[in-house]
């Protein structure tokens, strides 16, 4: 790899010391880099990191942060198709594998071309109010249909390419990737799947009955889930989030269609840490 370009969060990097140091060397290293601070945006085309100062011949973005800073990062540049390598300045990740201590072997890893790329797939939603489409975005982990205001549960229908398939009340749904599977479906009882898969969870959260768990469809399959009248025939009040981060808001007879996405994100994963290794570390610390 020749061309690098950094997104970095500066709320874990304030100061810039660990984005300067991978920079210099790089730099020294007789590579490019160039830098961009991963700010929110709150209306445009991007969310955090705008991609047109992305140049296109860019061989690997770095993203500085944390699986989150990824995530993001994930969303704004899936359509540049460069792969994405994430160095984690908190705790461990399962995207950013990489601690600021390990930094410099992992950049020469990185030049030295020893390194694979995964391909991860991602999720589409799109949200429609009497037909009309109201809201669409990306996500990488996952797209969570919850309940808004008061605390009550909101009857869910769902259906799998267009047929019926179920209907409960619970406090939401989370629809996965096997990337999100080790996240808030993990949480809610989810199974955990190798990132590498190509499938799509389903996941109730705190469902009132006592015969629904997660299933798991193929990438393939389109899953729409509406929001239901309530209780007393009104209108319940929902939330379509995606990767906890955007969010559009849902009525009554509102339906949101998820998908798999025509894109998928590259991850660049270094030899010697396998999703196994990542997992066996995470578990021993719980």
């Amino acid at each position: 790899m020749e061309k690098f370009y950094i997104i970095t969060n500066t709320i874990k990097d304030p100061d810039l010391e660990v984005t300067r140091k991978i920079t210099q060397y790089l730099e020294m290293q007789g590579r490019k880099c160039r830098v961009q601070k991963a700010d929110r945006k709150y209306e445009g085309a991007y969310h955090y990191t705008n991609p047109d100062m992305v140049p296109d011949d860019t061989d690997c973005i770095i993203v500085l942060g944390g699986d989150g800073t990824l995530l993001q990062a994930a969303r704004d540049m899936v359509h540049k198709k460069i792969p994405l390598f994430g160095i984690n300045l908190g705790n461990l990740g399962f995207l950013a594998e990489v601690d600021r201590y390990s930094v410099h072997s992992a950049l020469e890893k990185l030049i030295r071309g020893q390194y694979e790329l995964e391909e991860r797939m991602m999720l589409k939603g799109r949200i429609f109010r009497q037909g009309e489409l109201v809201g669409e975005d990306l996500a990488l982990n996952d797209i969570v249909i919850s309940r808004e205001g008061p605390v009550r549960v909101v009857r869910f229908i769902n259906y799998v390419n267009q047929d019926y398939l179920n209907s409960y009340n619970a406090d939401g749904i989370i629809v996965s990737t096997p990337t999100g599977s080790t996240g808030y479906s993990l949480s809610a009882g989810g199974p955990i799947v190798s990132p590498n898969a190509s499938l799509t969870i389903m996941t109730p959260l705190a469902p009132h009955t006592l015969n629904t768990r997660s299933i798991i469809f193929p990438s393939t399959d389109v899953i729409t889930v509406e929001i239901g009248e309530g209780r007393r025939k009104d209108v319940e009040h929902g939330i379509a989030s995606f990767d906890g981060d955007t969010q559009f808001s849902m009525i009554t007879g509102d339906r949101i269609v998820i998908e798999r996405a025509e894109d998928s994100t590259k991850i660049v994963k270094l030899s010697n840490r396998s999703f196994v290794e990542v997992l066996r570390q995470k578990m021993s610390n719980n």
